[in-house]
């Protein structure tokens, strides 16, 4: 729960968040219109590649019954399922003082903040109930590559997604990955946007990234591409998913280096992101020296670090290659690729609808 408010009107910007997050009453009339909203959302995403794309994606990889299977807002089941009490039993169990951290960035001190804090949420007492705390597993790997094609009939693109299982946040070899992603796709300049936009003109931007939360998330490669163009910019990406796994030319190590070290500062530049980092710091459990040193490691990773990374990480023999487009379109020439056993499907079967 989020709060930004003129410092001289914080004491009674709190007493209604705290009034929020405490108290909620879930009226029915206005969850039926959220939930006639998502449900409108879900629908107009069937006609939008790039918003179905990742939906798919992920439904894919982790498979339906994992939780990073399923997008936060849901599916139609899922929205048209539960009632407010459910919401309310949800919020009794995970809403309790002993899952909360208070987080204040700005023009003030300790002495001034913390008796209004105390006023508002002075008085938030734990529930009967143990506090809500869900663990998520780790996903098992592909075994070996798989090529899905998802029949979007007339789509002027095709959104393709290459990857599989990633790491979690608490991984230890975060800052060679952050080093390894910013060459591979992780920048303007990096291989496949140099590549597929600039050298071949697939794209208007190809990238890649490592989606790393509590539990080991998604990594993928991925761009919308001209339609008539889709196997050959699928050439390209592995191409470049295997070129990765050879030595990086010490210039570019450099360059990746300092590219990220240089854009530090820039996720400190309002209150608001200076708040939103020290969330991550806790939510992730990161030491209190994290920041002071993040330049530091990141100029620390070696090329060794990154090759051994790349060759733990990035293994494109293994990797789920999902397309969405105009199947009649572009199956030859994915099929004339011989990545591998290619199946095809429709939108609802690649959402389980």
């Amino acid at each position: 729960v989020r709060l930004g408010v003129p410092v001289a009107r914080l004491g009674p910007a709190l007493s209604v968040m705290a009034d929020v997050a405490l108290r909620p009453t879930f009226p029915d009339a206005e969850l039926e219109r959220v939930r006639e909203e998502w449900l409108t959302d879900l629908l107009q995403a069937r006609d939008d590649p790039a918003t179905v794309a990742p939906m798919a994606y992920a439904r894919l990889l982790f498979g339906p019954t994992h939780r990073y299977g399923t997008g936060a807002v849901g599916t139609a089941a899922t929205i048209k399922g539960f009632t407010t009490s459910d919401l309310k039993s949800f919020h009794s169990s995970a809403y309790q003082p002993g899952n909360a951290t208070l987080i204040v960035v700005g023009d003030l001190t300790a002495d001034s903040v913390v008796p209004q804090l105390e006023k508002a949420f002075g008085s938030w007492r734990a529930g009967t109930a143990a506090p809500h705390h869900a663990t998520v597993p780790t996903a098992p790997q592909p075994t070996q590559r798989q090529i899905v094609i998802v029949d979007m009939p007339g789509a002027e693109q095709s959104q393709v997604r290459i990857g599989w299982v990633g790491v979690p946040r608490s991984t230890p070899d975060f800052f060679p990955l952050q080093v390894l992603n910013t060459i591979l796709g992780g920048s303007f300049t990096s291989r496949l946007n140099q590549n597929l936009r600039e050298t071949h003109g697939y794209t208007y931007g190809a990238s890649s990234r490592f989606d790393m939360r509590l539990s080991a998330g998604p990594f993928f490669a991925g761009a919308g591409i001209q339609t008539d163009k889709t196997s050959e910019a699928l050439r390209e990406f592995f191409n470049e998913l295997t070129a990765i796994g050879k030595p990086i030319p010490a210039d570019e190590l450099t360059k990746a280096k300092n590219y990220i070290a240089f854009g530090f500062p820039s996720n400190f530049e309002t209150i608001g992101d200076f708040s939103a980092q020290i969330e991550q710091q806790l939510v992730y459990g990161l030491p209190d020296s994290y920041y002071a040193d993040y330049v530091k490691n990141i100029q620390a990773v070696t090329a060794d670090a990154v090759a051994k990374a790349s060759a733990t990480y990035i293994q494109p023999q293994r990797f789920l290659v999902l397309v969405l487009g105009d199947r009649k379109v572009i199956e030859p020439g994915i099929r004339a690729l011989n990545l591998g056993m290619v199946r095809a499907m429709s939108i609802q079967e690649a959402l389980g609808e």
